[in-house]
């Protein structure tokens, strides 16, 4: 189970620190990376990748127009990264582009898989949003039991 939420910085050679915590939880060394809703990035185990991946293609059609769509936005720009000797990863610029990471980036805990953010795109993000999440909070409430 992955959780928690960091602040690691980018390195002049476009390497993140992937917290001490989460790569204690991570089989292996690599994982998958790819783009992210919302202007993120992705970090997924790469047994955790394996399952959404075959479930998306599974359940998706290359003749449907949408399912193309998801397929090249999701599946089609994942890469695999190595966590080095010092626990970071390479992400190769195009993902940075992407993401539009800069230096400091914030790191959440998804409990399947990482969100990695532009540090101020992510707290304008929450800025933006602080309505909708209530919102959303309060349609779910009632839905979900301790």
């Amino acid at each position: 189970m992955i959780s928690g939420e960091y602040r690691n910085a980018l390195d002049e050679k476009g390497r993140l620190m992937v917290p001490a915590k989460v790569r204690a939880e991570v089989v292996g060394n690599v994982m998958i990376l790819t783009r992210g809703v919302d202007r993120c990035l992705w970090l997924f185990p790469s047994e955790e990748w394996r399952q959404l991946s075959e479930n998306l293609i599974a359940a998706t059609s290359p003749f449907s127009e949408r399912a193309r769509l998801i397929q090249r936005r999701i599946l089609a720009p994942a890469q695999e990264v190595e966590i080095d000797r010092s626990g970071r990863i390479a992400i190769p610029s195009t993902l940075r582009g992407f993401a539009a990471l800069k230096k400091d980036c914030t790191i959440l805990g998804m409990v399947k898989y990482l969100e990695i953010w532009d540090e101020p795109t992510y707290t304008t993000y929450l800025e933006e949003n602080e309505e909708r999440f209530k919102e959303a909070a309060e349609e779910i409430g009632g839905t979900i039991t301790f």
